[in-house]
């Protein structure tokens, strides 16, 4: 079944800051101490809103307890369809926490709002960077749900470069929110189509169950006609089905349907053969008898395996699955084998009634086909007195269709029944239907019609109205042996009010005015008299009626014709007026009529032919069963027809895989060759790794979803799992490592580091299971501090993990006793640099040419303090070039109670901690009285992450006193909010900080500058041409101007019209390259830096600083 999403997207970017709410709920509690009790209805609304105030203020707590319980509120309000937007920026805030339960609570409020506050939502794009590569593969999956769910075209390279390091992830969650990730960013950015089929055909090549359904799903949304991705994965999908979870199941069921009807010849070819030749003449030649016979049908191998590994999942307790397997089957299978779906089809009919609406739908179509299918459960389609008018439609509907010379007296015997039902909808659709068996079926035509005869003297008009509309159809077939039908007919008309019973009656009466010559002038007397006060249809059939009689007994009927055209011709409805004038210039002669007139009798009373009743589900069978086109009967948005069977069978080669090839090699007996033995263990670790994954896969979610408190127990699990995958592997080890024992030593000799990287490599391709599922059953398990320790050994391939796995050949026992006890600096390392470590993993892929990564010791804890893998880090810090003197207001005097504050920054790098910003603080007393005891309260700085300064005992009037604090703004440039208080107040104040004052000037050669910025290219490049005046583009003019705006080092140039600055952010040491080159009388800004926010807000504020020197 098709599925439909709808989106409401509203925009509200207006979030009211902590001090302010704090106020309002003040004001509204005196406003509610002051009034009489009449205003009940504010003091509600001001219990709400104080609801959302308590919210507010447990989210910025500095009590872990106290968020998580303010967190499952706030989803518990989104769950119940509560509006919490306006909390986007204190939930916002706790999305760096270490608390993983807190952080899964915030990011399922992010995916919910953040197409709502956009902008909020961007300021913490570097937040949800970093998390793509947190060690918990729940907040990596969650982190890129987030970045897709912000629908804005700007961060589309951010979404494309996340989703394509996703795709690799080691978790197959992970991966699957990648394939859905895709979907989302195709809608945002159709462009981006190609880069996205490149992402889809490597996933597709996935043999995690996992993920098959998504990636199918992604291949349906982007490309569903690039059938020759599926080529090479058919077996593996069709394989797989019986795993994958069951709406991927409908999704490959119904992609594979597609993709087989292109792929396969027809099966039903040789029961069209059959047909032909039983119906063969005598003189048809012996020769062409035989070339017939000469080509049977055989069913395609890859045709039979797909029916084959579906027809088990007729079982599944999922309607869609079954329906999905259903309609494969009807569109696919051979005829003979399309009647094992009937079973399953009725057993969904005993489920709720919206899928019995759909599964009698699609009943119905396939009972018009083949009728035999479903006669032996004729039972089944009984209608009870529960079921809904729908329903009880549609089974009427299929029992018509079942009808035949042998069923008969039993369905007309259920229909009797059916006429006496308090439904009065469904006793019409009973008549219609005892019409069609009439119809179809001549043995019963009279019976049929004597018992609509017997129908027109019932109490209930509706009943009479539809009898007389399917008696008049049944007339039309044999009218001169019904005359006395029509003249019964004819009695009733006073009593039938019914509009459209009574045209019926009408247009009998002039169809077949000749076999009741004396009862149809009467009648035609009557509608004169009451023609005026007539439904419209009856007033065109009584004109019909009256230009017949004029025809066939002018004597009787001329005058009464001439009345009732005068009367039309006055008519309000037009269709009338133009009806009456028609006739009126058809029958009566005059001088203009000319030789139309003539012909009247042969117009009006020539023979119709009798109207053929058919099922309204006879044209159905044009849409695929089980779709929302077929349910609609009209062709839904994203549809997908099947196409035609091939004339002749493709080629079957192109689902060979070519893997399987070395396979059978590998099972020679020369084990002694270390090509062999190499070729064996890589087939024996592929199905290991696929157990280990599988394993994984069922446990992924236990692991990683247990709180901060069992994180020991999951380390110990995970070191336990580790040691049961070196010793299961063992084996498969033992010959590799012999037979490259002697090539490891060689390589260990000079340049152990740059030379471990593809030597690693190498072994995770042939011979490295234990490795490869250390590192990825690592990463999963997502608590713990063996876990913080695979992800960023698995990240950036480096450090304790490189030398762990270089020995893994010659000692592998010895490596697996040392490990741990090697854990424990690395803990420290990641814990006190934890975002640069994250980051390192973008440059994971490019081999370290610098020359201190090249001496790593993995057991000096003081070296790997010091020691940074990526380049950019390992660049030398170096003096600020300006520092500026400007302050900011952070406390006004007034607002303050004579406490005034005053900040700047001072550009050097902060004491507390490298990650914070520095600044200096001037605090001053212009009060009589002195202050006491000023500080930065605790609950504030805790949650911003500031560093205090200490608490000045006193402060006398008019006296100042500067101090100095760091803050960590993680690279973003959101106001840190905090409370300064006093002894007897406090005071809510916040810092700005821009995007220049960020960042730490760094030295370089020119040389290092353009191999970095080589490597920031594309989405990490921002570029803008300005215009400058000629006295303004000297050296020493744009050097000022730009390191005023940004704390950037000078990198000294061979060039003398390219300036080039240098820098890496605080937070993450991230680079900034900034490059000016001056063309007289332009001037192009290049911004270089992985934080591509950054980046153009950098360069936004440095093309104001340098055009404004050219005004």
């Amino acid at each position: 079944m098709l599925g439909m999403s709808a989106n409401s997207v509203s925009y509200n970017d207006q979030g009211s800051s902590v001090e302010s709410g704090v106020d309002a709920a003040q004001e509204n509690s005196n406003i509610q101490a002051s009034i009489s009790g009449g205003a009940a209805a504010f003091s509600l609304f001001s219990a709400d809103y104080k609801k959302n105030e308590d919210l507010k203020e447990m989210l910025e707590s500095n009590k872990e307890s106290l968020k998580l319980e303010a967190m499952k509120r706030v989803v518990g309000l989104i769950a119940n369809g509560k509006n919490a937007s306006e909390l986007f920026p204190a939930v916002v805030k706790n999305v760096a926490s270490k608390n993983i339960e807190l952080k899964k609570l915030v990011y399922v409020y992010l995916v919910r709002y953040a197409e709502e506050q956009q902008d909020l939502a961007l300021l913490s794009i570097s937040t949800f960077q970093r998390a793509l590569k947190d060690p918990n593969q729940l907040i990596r999956a969650s982190a890129l749900r987030v970045l897709s769910s912000i629908r804005v075209p700007i961060i589309v390279p951010i979404m494309m470069l996340a989703i394509k390091e996703a795709a690799t992830d080691l978790s197959p969650y992970v991966r699957k929110t990648a394939a859905h990730a895709i979907q989302k960013l195709y809608s945002l950015d159709p462009d981006q189509k190609e880069h996205l089929i490149e992402v889809i055909e490597k996933l597709l090549k996935d043999k995690s169950t996992l993920v098959a359904g998504s990636v199918v799903m992604a291949f349906e949304e982007v490309c569903p006609d690039r059938i020759d991705l599926i080529h090479k994965n058919y077996r593996k999908l069709c394989n797989l089905l019986v795993d994958v979870e069951e709406w991927g199941q409908v999704v490959i069921i119904h992609m594979l349907t597609r993709y087989a009807r292109t792929q396969f010849i027809s099966p039903w070819r040789e029961d069209a053969i059959f047909d032909e030749n039983s119906e063969k003449t005598f003189y048809d030649s012996e020769e062409e008898r035989r070339v017939d016979q000469s080509k049977p049908y055989i069913m395609d191998p890859d045709h039979r395996l797909l029916l084959r590994n579906t027809k088990p999942l007729l079982q599944s307790r999922n309607t869609a699955v079954v329906m999905a397997v259903c309609q494969l089957y009807w569109h696919l299978a051979p005829k003979h084998e399309i009647s094992i779906i009937t079973k399953s089809l009725v057993r969904l009919l005993r489920s709720h009634r919206e899928v019995q609406y759909v599964v009698l739908q699609n009943i119905a179509t396939m009972s018009i086909q083949r009728k035999g299918m479903f006669e032996p459960f004729m039972k089944s389609f009984y209608v009870r007195s529960t079921d809904a008018t729908h329903i009880k439609t549609l089974k009427l509907e299929i029992l018509t269709n079942l009808a035949n010379e042998a069923n008969i007296s039993t369905i007309l015997r259920e229909f009797q029944t059916y006429v006496k039902s308090q439904d009065k909808a469904f006793a019409a659709a009973t008549i219609q239907a005892i019409g069609r068996c009439a119809t179809n079926i001549s043995e019963v035509t009279d019976t049929c019609l004597n018992g609509l005869v017997l129908l027109l003297s019932n109490r209930d008009e509706t009943v009479v109205a539809e009898s007389v509309v399917v008696i008049k159809k049944l007339l039309q077939t044999q009218p001169s042996q019904h005359s006395d039908i029509i003249k019964h007919m004819a009695k009733l008309f006073d009593n039938i009010t019914v509009p459209m019973a009574r045209a019926s009656i009408l247009w009998l009466m002039g169809e077949y005015c000749e076999h009741v010559p004396k009862i149809a002038p009467d009648v035609l007397r009557k509608m004169a008299k009451s023609f005026t006060s007539e439904e419209d249809i009856v007033k065109l059939q009584t004109v019909n009626l009256a230009a017949k009689l004029y025809l066939t007994n002018s004597k009787q009927t001329k005058l009464l014709t001439q009345y009732i055209l005068n009367l039309g011709k006055y008519d309000q409805n037009y269709d009338i007026r133009d009806r009456t004038r028609f006739i009126r210039q058809l029958i009566v002669p005059n001088e203009k009529s000319g030789a139309l007139s003539k012909y009247a009798r042969r117009i009006l009373m020539a023979p119709k032919p009798a109207p053929v009743l058919q099922s309204a589900f006879k044209d159905r069978d044009r849409y695929q069963l089980g779709t929302l086109s077929h349910t609609l009967n009209s062709q839904a948005t994203g549809y997908l027809e099947l196409s035609d069977w091939p004339a002749a069978a493709p080629d079957q080669s192109v689902r060979n895989v070519e893997v399987v090839e070395p396979v059978k090699e590998s099972g020679a007996p020369s084990l002694g060759k270390s090509k062999a033995g190499k070729s064996k263990e890589k087939f024996y670790s592929d199905e290991e790794e696929e157990e280990e994954e599988e394993d994984e896969e069922s446990n992924s979610e236990d692991s990683s979803s247990s709180s901060s408190e069992e994180s020991e127990s999951g380390s110990e699990s995970e070191e336990n799992s580790e040691v049961s995958n070196k010793s299961s592997s063992s084996q498969s080890e033992k010959s590799s490592s012999e037979s490259d024992s002697d090539k490891k030593k060689k390589t260990q000799k000079n340049k152990k580091i740059q030379q471990q990287k593809p030597d690693s490599k190498n072994r995770k391709q042939k011979n490295g299971n234990a490795g490869k599922s250390e590192s990825r059953s690592e990463s999963e398990s997502g608590s713990g501090s063996s876990s913080s320790e695979s992800s960023s050994d698995s990240g950036s391939e480096s450090g304790s993990e490189l030398e762990s796995d270089s020995d893994s050949g010659t000692d592998q026992k010895k490596n697996t006793k040392s490990k741990p006890v090697q854990s424990k600096p690395v803990v420290k390392q990641v814990e006190k640099k934890e975002v640069s470590l994250l980051d390192l993993d973008d440059f994971a892929p490019t081999p370290v040419t610098t020359p201190k990564s090249s001496i790593l010791s993995p057991s000096l804890l003081s070296d790997l303090q010091g020691l940074s893998i990526s380049p950019t880090s390992a660049l030398q810090a170096s003096s600020p070039v300006f520092v500026p003197e400007t302050s900011y207001e952070l406390l006004h005097r007034m607002t303050g109670k004579g406490l005034s504050g005053q900040y700047r920054f001072t550009r050097q790098p902060c004491i507390y901690d490298s990650s914070m910003v520095s600044l200096q603080l001037t605090l001053s007393n212009s009060s009589e009285q002195p202050l006491e005891n000023i500080h930065i309260s605790q609950k504030s700085s805790s949650a911003q992450n500031i560093h205090c300064f200490n608490a000045v005992e006193r402060l006398e009037p008019q006296a100042s006193v500067t101090v100095s604090i760091g803050v960590n703004f993680n690279d973003s440039t959101q106001a840190a909010n905090f409370q300064l208080c006093t002894k007897e107040d406090e005071f809510s104040v916040s810092i700005q900080p821009a995007v220049g004052e960020l960042l730490l000037p760094v030295s370089m050669s020119e040389a290092d500058f353009t191999r970095e910025q080589g490597k920031l290219l594309g989405m990490n490049e921002s570029s803008a041409t300005i215009t400058m005046s000629p006295e303004n583009i000297s050296s020493q003019s744009v050097s000022r101007k730009v390191v005023s705006v940004a704390n950037l080092g000078v990198i000294s140039s061979t060039q003398e019209n390219i300036h080039r600055f240098a820098g890496k952010t605080v937070s993450s040491s991230s680079l900034v390259l900034v490059s000016v080159t001056l063309k007289d009388p332009d001037a192009q800004i290049t911004v270089n830096t992985e934080k591509s926010v950054m980046g153009s807000m950098l360069l936004r504020q440095l093309k104001t600083a340098l055009g404004n020197s050219a005004t």
